[in-house]
């Protein structure tokens, strides 16, 4: 970023809710909205946006165009019971997205004083990047990605939703770490990374559909569509017949069916 960022000198857009330190340094057409926070020793390039109550503490170097938006909080002390307040710094590099209650620490004195972040990022609502994390150019983290300490994420790697990544780990240029997904391992350049699933139905909500006003008639009715679904050892068609032979007078069987029928990614058994 340009040294002569100068926050005098650059025309910025500050709403008079905010709170800018008199240390910050803004470079032209930086937008700053209503109880947003620069903090000491903070550095904002050209064009960088911060919605309402977003917040930047420093030691910290935003390169261009990076929007910040509400309630995220990038800079914050690094979450390591080994810290004891020292200098340590964050740098983020240009037209980086950072979306609401994410949150990015700074590094640690052991881990060499700085967490880094590329370019053309997108993180998501809730995604954590720990301290003294390297990230490349054109990630994605979905929301509630979680990075430990002293991760490095290569160039157009994702990170799906709440997937949580062991410190020290390492990901791959270009891998795609499928939701919900734990990382105690590398995960290799090129790869599809995703836990198991093992996710079925186990029957019906009888207790919600009670406390909805369902007759026992009704819940009858649709346990005993779940029966042949589940337990039958029938196929989805040969259960889906079975449901308008033997069931044909229940609306929310029909119901059941319909959706059934018209389910393009397949149904949870």
């Amino acid at each position: 970023m340009s040294e002569t960022l100068d926050r005098t000198a650059a025309p910025a857009e500050i709403d008079s809710r905010a709170v800018v330190a008199s240390g910050a340094r803004l470079a032209a057409g930086v937008c700053i909205g209503a109880y947003a926070v620069v903090g000491d020793d903070v550095q904002l390039g050209e064009d960088c946006v911060l919605h309402p109550h977003a917040v930047v503490n420093g030691p910290a170097r935003l390169g261009r165009g990076n929007v910040l938006h509400p309630f995220c909080r990038i800079g914050g002390d690094p979450q390591d019971l080994k810290y004891a307040g020292e200098r340590t710094h964050l740098e983020i590099g240009d037209r980086n997205v950072f979306r609401e209650c994410v949150t990015v620490s700074r590094g640690t004195i052991q881990g060499g004083g700085v967490t880094r972040i590329g370019s053309d990022n997108l993180f998501m609502a809730s995604a954590h990047v720990a301290h003294d994390c390297v990230i490349g150019d054109h990630t994605i983290f979905a929301n509630g990605a979680t990075l430990a300490g002293h991760v490095t994420v290569e160039d157009y790697s994702t990170i799906g939703a709440f997937s949580p990544v062991h410190q020290f780990c390492r990901i791959g240029r270009c891998a795609y770490i499928g939701a919900s997904t734990v990382i105690t391992q590398d995960v290799l350049p090129f790869s599809l990374v995703v836990t198991k699933r093992q996710t079925r139905c186990f029957g019906v909500n009888s207790v919600g559909l009670e406390r909805r006003g369902f007759a026992p008639q009704r819940i009858r009715a649709i346990e005993s569509a779940y029966r042949l679904l589940l337990t039958s050892k029938l196929n989805t068609s040969q259960a889906l017949e079975q449901m308008r032979l033997t069931l044909d007078g229940s609306a929310d069987v029909a119901e059941l069916m319909r959706f059934m029928e018209s389910s393009e990614r397949g149904v949870t058994k």
